[in-house]
Formats: C-alpha cells, structure tokens, sequence
C-alpha cells in the first residue's frame, strides 16, 4: 500500500473564475496539487539542480506526515502529525522566511491505519479567508476551518469513518463551498459545506465497497455548467452538479480494485485509476459527452502496462505523463493513449508529480526529487536529495518550490 495524499486536472473548456488562475499567472497553491489539482505552473525561478544551500529554509515541523503544503499569499499552511499523542498539527509558516506564525493542534487517537499512512495525510485547503483540514478515528470524521489568524471558526463532526487503512482524501474548495468526498468501508456520502458557517449545503448518500482516496476536481465543457469529479471503487467515474449534490452522470464499474489517485482532465478525458496490493491495474480515459452534462459519459479507452496506482498523472499539452508507483514512467497521447515513450527512473513513488515551466518534478519515497523533461522524447535532468523519506507532492507559487519531507518543509527557487 502507499500514502494516500494523492489526486486533478482540466485543460479544455476550463472555467478561470471558477477554477483559479492560469498557471502563468501569480497563482495561490490552494489544495493538492494547486489550482484545481492540475500540478501545473510556468515559474521560471525553479533550479533544475541544488544542494542544500541553495535552500532559501529548510524548517522542522513539530510531527511527521504525508500531506502537501498549501499556500495564501505569504502564509504556507501545512499539517503534521504526532503518533505518541496522537494529534493532528496544523503550522502556518511565514514563505519568505520560514517563520512559525503559529500552530494549532487537534486531538485524535490511537487507531488502525496502513503503515504507510498517517495522522497528517489529507491536503488541507485554502482561500482568502480560511484554512480547511480534516482528520479521522472510526468514530468521528472531523473538518474545521480557522481563519488566517489560526482562530477556529467552525467544526463538524461527519459521523464515523471505517476504514482498514485510514483516511487520505483532501478537502477542495468550489466557489463558496468546501467540498469533501466520503467513500468509506461503512457509511459514504459527498458533502459540500458552506465554506464560511460550516452548514451542509448538499449531501449525495453513495454505496459503500472499499474505501477511495481520492480529491475531486473541477470539469467543464465549452459553454457549460462546472462538474465535480469524483473516482471510486463503488461508483467510477461520478459527475456531480456543484450546487445541488445531483449527480449529472457516473461512469459505474470503470474501477474493479480501490481507487487512490485522484481524476485528471485533459483533451476533453477524465482520466482515473485503480490498483491493489501496491500495483496499479489499469487508467481509464472516460470520455464525456462534450455537449450535455447530463448524458452518459463512456470509455474511450485503458492504459494497461504498468499503469500507476497511487500517483495521480499530469498533463502538458497533448501530452499526459504517467508516473507509475514502481519508477516506470509512461509518456501517452492523451487523446488517443498512443504510448510515445515509457522508461524506469527507478524508486518507490508515492506522492504526485507537478509540471512547471516544462519539466516533470516527483519525489521518491526516500527523498529524492528526481526531475524530467514533459517533452515527447525521455530526458532525465536531474536527481536531488533532500536526505529524509517523503510521500508528500511539492506545491509551487510566488516563483518557488515548497517541498516536504517526513518532518520537514523546504523552500527553493525565486529571489534569495
């Protein structure tokens, strides 16, 4: 198995107010793998090799986790985790230097979960006005919102979570709405939140088969509604109206095993995948209909050899990179899957790759950021340690690089 911090994209038809700035605007990073989990950024301040005093600062959290960094202007919000209390820790560092502004800690408990998860998984979320984070124990699946400040301004408890493995899916915030999937062992249901109150705007009760892991996304046609996306074992491929909860349409049955990673959208596809037992089984390309939100969407088609499980793909142009869990990353057509190139990097790959300003950047599970060009032809560019394991996706804005180790936060790149 793997950390589940992993998860989306939309490259076609994209809504920018809806969905945040482009990449080669001034971006906030606001939820794993930044606007609209697309991994993408054009900053042009990134090194393509370093050591470690090339580091504008390299500081220790007060815990250990799997989660990504989010960023507001210059505050960077991150979690922790404390495995002895244990607890949930939410830091707000200062992203020009470094600084804790404060910390805020939320109490758990001593429960099961896969030894390669944690008590600092989910990606918290971020707007103007408020930082979103979650966490789990098989009795209550609590979200809160503080605002920048760290004053708590709400919490909700969503019920019990039951889970062999723990808890990994992200929040995302939609306009005026914090949006959580809840595909679990026991009760599953997707749930949006009045981003300023906490109140239950919608709720979509969904089956219950093996819990996912997956962060949704933002998809729109040319000319149409926005539709959240949302994979899982139970239901596949789900298109959901955000105001409502309704679902427009569901791709039933595209998953036989668990799903992990979350959905990608490229060349008018919704990409996704499934795995077991660390192996992926297959991608799905699911084409929608690319005119009525509310006809069934179909298989266009599947990536079978050595597809990924845990890392969610990304795309640059026409073209979509898959980094397999295992090091073997593959270089397809999006919209055909036509294989361009596919060649092992090696290591054991747990977080998500992001794509900026051309290159591919993913980190290995022993802390090694190894760096290739998002062309059509294979070039590996660089290897670079950061001397501690990581499962965590690097997050990008204001021109740098913050990358998280275990027990660390490390920022890169832009002005020093």
């Amino acid at each position: 198995m793997r950390s589940f911090s992993a998860l989306s994209l939309s490259l076609l038809g994209v809504c920018l107010t809806a969905l945040g700035p482009s990449p080669g605007q001034a971006q906030e990073w606001t939820r794993f793998r930044g606007p609209n989990g697309t991994g993408l950024s054009d900053a042009t301040t990134l090194p393509l090799k370093w050591t470690e005093k090339d580091y504008h600062w390299k500081v220790a959290l007060p815990g250990g986790g799997h989660s990504s960094p989010v960023l507001w202007g210059d505050k960077v919000f991150v979690t922790s985790g404390d495995t002895g209390a244990p607890k949930t820790i939410l830091s707000c560092l200062k992203a020009s230097d470094g600084g804790t502004l404060w910390t805020r800690e939320f109490q758990s408990k001593h429960h099961n979960m896969n030894g390669l998860n944690s008590y600092a998984t989910p990606t918290p979320a971020v707007d103007a006005q408020r930082v979103y984070l979650c966490w789990v124990t098989p009795e209550r699946f609590n979200v809160a919102a503080l605002d920048h400040d760290g004053k708590e301004v709400w919490r909700r408890d969503l019920g019990p979570f039951v889970s062999q493995h723990g808890h990994g899916a992200s929040p995302i915030v939609f306009e005026d709405l914090v949006v959580l999937p809840n595909d679990q062992d026991g009760r599953s249901f997707l749930i949006a939140l009045e981003a300023a109150t906490g109140k239950t705007r919608w709720l979509t009760e969904r089956r219950s088969v093996k819990a996912a892991y997956s962060t949704p996304c933002v998809f729109q046609r040319e000319g149409g509604p926005a539709e959240l996306i949302f994979t899982s074992m139970a239901h596949g491929v789900t298109s959901v109206d955000p105001q409502t909860g309704k679902v427009n349409w569901e791709v039933a049955g595209a998953f036989p095993k668990r799903v992990v990673s979350s959905p990608l959208a490229a060349a008018g596809l919704i990409f996704g995948q499934c795995g077991e037992a660390g192996s992926g089984m297959h991608v799905s390309a699911i084409r929608p209909d690319p005119k009525s939100p509310e006809i069934a969407a179909k298989e266009a088609y599947k990536i079978t050899r050595t597809p990924p499980y845990v890392p969610t793909p990304v795309a640059k142009g026409d073209l979509v990179f898959l980094w397999g869990d295992s090091g073997t990353v593959t270089c397809i057509r999006a919209a055909t899957g036509e294989e361009v190139w596919r060649e092992k990097v090696g290591g054991q790959f747990y977080g998500s790759p992001v794509c900026v300003n051309g290159r591919l950047y993913c980190i290995s599970a022993k802390g090694e950021v190894v760096v290739l060009a998002a062309a059509d032809k294979y070039e590996l560019l660089a290897r670079n340690p950061l001397g501690e394991p990581s499962q965590a996706t690097p997050a990008v804005s204001g021109g740098r690089m913050y990358l998280r180790t275990y027990s660390h936060l490390i920022s890169i790149g832009g002005a020093r």
